[in-house]
């Protein structure tokens, strides 16, 4: 073990020499703006991907929409505004450098904006003809595989498939204004072209957008998205987190777009559209039909939840696929003028199966029961030069409320606060709801969050929050009602030769004992030490995480890790290695390896062992690109890894991940 140790951190400390150009540079500062629950979440999954789209096809910020700009989950309205205003009053922007003429954007913030619009002279009005879309429109495909050099105990035993996984991406664009696409995706262990796969691939997602038809501003067909107001009603597109939150100061994305995603949740599918009706005033309308996978209760005929892994490697898993049909219809209306936004929203949910959790476990209890659902709720907006608020309150036939509010308020260019009010009833529930919480649900919880951030030097940036929310009623792990309470102080140094990130966070919640007599508090210290640096072209860096967990017992974790690599014209080659040690799961750490587009980098350790990750892309003119990315986790505590179906007998394994993406 002790080889083991000392060649990793050898590895480790030469690697610190280098510089890597890696191959999403905004990733880094995208980590400045989530913590470890966001990283777990499916919602930050989502908006990585669509960062990735927005990457590949940049917005020209001068012909830009305000509801194209409110799609980036890091700025927030008055950036937005301050953006258009210096546009209208000074002409097209025909630099990056100009965004640093806009007191309200800080040096985090338009790092990460340039990497996602382009700057030059406006463009001449577009008549949008079928002519002119399919002459000046681009195709993109990319084409995805996973290769594990193991073998799973499911791959010997029970799964319908072979043990590769792979995608195909399809998206035909042009400008912003259209985008149609298909995504096929299957995961190891499925079966491809057999069993219920008659199509081929276990998941397929086929998508339409269109923007600015006249009165239509916005119209999508097959797979989408939806949010309106706060998303107390609808919202299956992506839920900001705690960072991200202050860094927007509440501002959340609304409206519709297209499911381009591999995600088989969390969508909507049918049609759906937003028409404007007159100046200010502004209708949306949806209609969805779709099949998800549920578990059945003894009877058959009902179920007793709905499951969003979308796993179907074994015959208990495809037995689970679609076998139960949701329709969903809903509307939103909202007026603006000037600052001032006011909205409702209402939506109809049937299922052809009626949910009947097992309210045998108290913390189900209030879970969501029946086959038919609706809610309704009122949203508004007021942003103002040096105050801002916006909110939601709803309800629906749980007879219960729920309601969020908060408020902004930014007395200087460089001085920001927020405070935000959430009330979710123990009885509320919405089948399409996802908004800001600590529970993990828009169900039974009170809290107040107050945060702050304040920018002393043009190089320093200190942010802070404080988050204490009270659930009524049983919550998983915790038997009775119970408390939490997050707070985190994060430092961020940044010039335009380097970045220093410093983080702490603290985090207390009750749980139940091991014997479920009385509730004990677990503590969580994490912290976050990250050094990247630039040379022009060239940039990379080391970061340090620790994570200590007191509860009945206490563990400790921690790791290192860093990138390095080459890049010369056309190649680029990127290396990746890092220890990690941590006493249990709960001490778990994370570390960034960079891969495919589209693969979201961050992934947690436990145990003791190192990881290294090597990543060559070549790109072949402008239409063609090539990557391989191997990655290796080699684990000195255990002699096996995983468990069950996905257990390997092995102390170490190895994946190769391939991708061609080939543009016309």
């Amino acid at each position: 073990m002790q080889r083991h140790l000392y060649l990793s951190l050898l590895l480790l400390f030469a690697s610190c020499h280098l510089h890597a150009q890696t191959q999403r540079p905004w990733e880094m500062y995208f980590e400045q703006l989530s913590t470890f629950e966001d990283i777990e979440s499916e919602d930050w999954e989502h908006t990585y991907e669509m960062l990735c789209d927005l990457e590949e096809e940049p917005l020209n910020i001068n012909t830009a929409t305000h509801d194209d700009l409110q799609q980036f989950p890091f700025l927030n309205e008055q950036q937005i505004e301050d953006i258009q205003a210096y546009i209208y009053q000074y002409g097209a922007m025909k630099t990056v450098g100009e965004l640093a003429m806009i007191e309200s954007i800080d040096y985090t913030t338009r790092c990460l904006l340039a990497y996602f619009v382009t700057f030059g002279d406006i463009p001449q009005k577009d008549n949008m003809t079928l002519q002119r879309i399919l002459k000046y429109g681009h195709h993109d495909v990319v084409v995805t595989a996973g290769v594990p050099f193991y073998e799973r105990r499911g791959d010997k035993e029970v799964y319908l498939g072979y043990q590769y996984s792979h995608s195909v991406r399809y998206k035909f664009h042009y400008s912003n204004r259209i985008k149609v696409g298909l995504v096929g995706s299957q995961d190891a262990g499925e079966p491809f072209f057999a069993d219920k796969n008659t199509l081929g691939y276990d998941y397929y997602s086929l998508y339409a957008e269109a923007h600015r038809l006249g009165r239509v501003s916005t119209l999508v067909a097959g797979k989408y998205r939806a949010s309106f107001g706060m998303g107390l009603v609808m919202n299956n597109d992506f839920s900001m987190g705690k960072l991200a939150s202050l860094s927007s100061l509440g501002n959340k994305s609304r409206g519709l777009r297209a499911h381009s995603s591999r995600s088989a949740a969390h969508y909507l599918q049918g049609a759906a559209a937003t028409v404007d009706l007159c100046k200010g005033l502004e209708l949306s309308a949806l209609a969805s039909y779709r099949k998800v996978d549920a578990t059945l209760n003894r009877d058959s005929s009902s179920i007793s939840s709905i499951l969003t892994t979308n796993y179907h490697r074994t015959p208990t898993e495809m037995d689970k696929k679609n076998n139960t049909g949701e329709t969903t219809v809903g509307t939103d209306v909202e007026y603006h003028r000037g600052a001032l936004r006011i909205g409702a929203t209402a939506l109809h949910t049937w299922l052809s199966r009626p949910l009947q959790p097992d309210t045998r476990q108290s913390y189900r209890l209030y879970y969501p029961d029946g086959d038919r659902f609706w809610n309704v709720s009122t949203h508004y907006s007021f942003n103002g030069p040096l105050v801002g608020v916006r909110g939601e309150i709803a309800t629906g036939d749980c007879g219960a409320l729920a309601t969020l509010h908060t408020l902004s308020m930014t007395p200087s260019s460089n001085l920001s606060l927020m405070a935000l009010y959430r009330f979710y009833g123990k009885k509320y529930y919405s089948l399409h709801a996802n908004s800001f919480n600590e529970g993990g649900r828009v169900q039974n919880e009170n809290g107040i969050y107050i945060g702050a951030k304040w920018q002393p030097l043009r190089t320093l940036q200190l942010t802070a929050y404080s988050d204490y929310a009270y659930f009524a009623a049983s919550k998983y792990q915790a038997l009775v009602s119970s408390r939490a309470w997050d707070n985190l102080l994060q430092a961020q140094y940044n010039t335009d030769k380097m970045s220093l990130t410093l983080r702490y966070r603290l985090k207390m919640r009750e749980y139940d004992n091991s014997e479920q007599t009385a509730l004990i508090w677990k503590t969580t210290h994490r912290a976050l030490l990250g050094v990247t640096g630039n040379h022009g072209p060239w940039q990379g860096g080391i970061r340090a995480d620790l994570s200590f967990c007191d509860a009945e017992e206490q563990s400790l974790g921690w790791t290192v890790s860093t990138q390095s690599g080459y890049a010369h014209r056309w190649l680029k080659v990127n290396a990746a290695v890092g220890y990690f040690r941590t006493d249990d799961y709960e001490s778990r750490v994370y570390s960034y390896e960079s891969g495919p587009l589209y693969s979201y980098g961050f992934r947690s350790y436990d145990g003791e062992g190192v990881h290294y990750s090597l990543t060559v892309r070549a790109d072949l003119g402008r239409r063609l690109m090539l990557l391989a990315n191997l990655v290796t986790i080699d684990y000195f505590d255990r002699d096996h890894i995983s468990s069950g179906y996905q257990r390997i007998d092995h102390s170490s394994k190895t994946d190769l991940n391939l991708q061609l993406r080939w543009r016309f």
